[in-house]
């Protein structure tokens, strides 16, 4: 899961243009929260011991990612932290998070979010699976245990398939999968009994040399701030022309 900048706030980026994730203030991303919603249905659904572990690599306000998925009901919680890491790019985070599910130790399923809300690139999950040489699903809008396999629906636009794979593998979901719940009184103050570690680098074993902004294979160059909205154009339907210069205006923009 990945704590990523609240949407309503100012974005704003460092001097080497990546996005600012300490001065502005940050929360788990949306599309994760769908993710947490599955495994703790998923750990729900079973009669046997299941232990859901919610995973985060960033910024010490990262934590915050973490706390939200324990309070939604996970049992434990991971954060990687370490300053090297910042500026990583999509290949590097997925060093990271493989290592450090390798450290957590063995699991059935990773569940991710089909994206996050702020890089929006939807390929960590392939590299996770590629890297821990898992069988991946993506894009779920449902999934179902079978045993020691997880059915996965996938909807497209003409069509809606239903993909089984053999566990453990990497599983994304869609925001289609299911409403996320909200954390409870009792579940936030469950929290706060229920373990969350810290990994850096050194415990994962990996090199600070492979993380971070100057080995990241794409970089953001240059930021420009959007500029400010103007005022609308009205079209006024005073004399019977207002049709025509309504399909004018449609256009000129090229819309038709």
């Amino acid at each position: 899961m990945k704590h990523v900048p609240d949407a309503t706030a100012d974005p704003r980026f460092e001097s080497d243009n990546t996005v600012d994730r300490v001065g502005v203030d940050g929360l788990l991303s949306e599309l994760d929260e769908y993710a947490v919603e599955q495994a703790l249905q998923l750990k729900e659904g079973t009669d046997e011991e299941v232990t859901v572990t919610a995973l985060t690599v960033g910024p010490e306000k990262a934590a915050d990612a973490v706390r939200k998925a324990l309070q939604m009901g996970a049992d434990q919680g991971v954060h990687v932290q370490d300053e090297a890491i910042a500026g990583s790019d999509a290949i590097a985070t997925s060093l990271v998070l493989a290592k450090a599910i390798e450290k957590i130790g063995s699991v059935d399923v990773v569940l991710c979010g089909m994206a996050s809300t702020d890089g929006a690139m939807s390929v960590v999950p392939a590299m996770l699976a590629e890297r821990l040489g898992l069988p991946q699903v993506t894009l779920g809008s449902r999934i179902e245990r079978k045993e020691s396999q997880l059915a996965v629906q996938r909807d497209g636009d003409t069509a809606t398939e239903v993909v089984i794979g053999t566990m453990p593998l990497v599983a994304s979901v869609t925001d289609q999968s299911g409403e996320a719940r909200y954390p409870s009184f009792k579940g936030i103050m469950a929290a706060k009994k229920k373990p969350l570690e810290t990994y850096s680098l050194g415990d994962l074993g990996v090199d600070s040399g492979e993380v971070g902004l100057s080995v990241a294979w794409s970089a953001v160059e240059e930021t420009t701030e959007r500029p400010p909205r103007t005022a609308g154009e009205i079209v006024k339907d005073e004399d019977g022309s207002g049709a025509t210069a309504l399909v004018e205006f449609l256009a000129s923009k090229k819309f038709i």
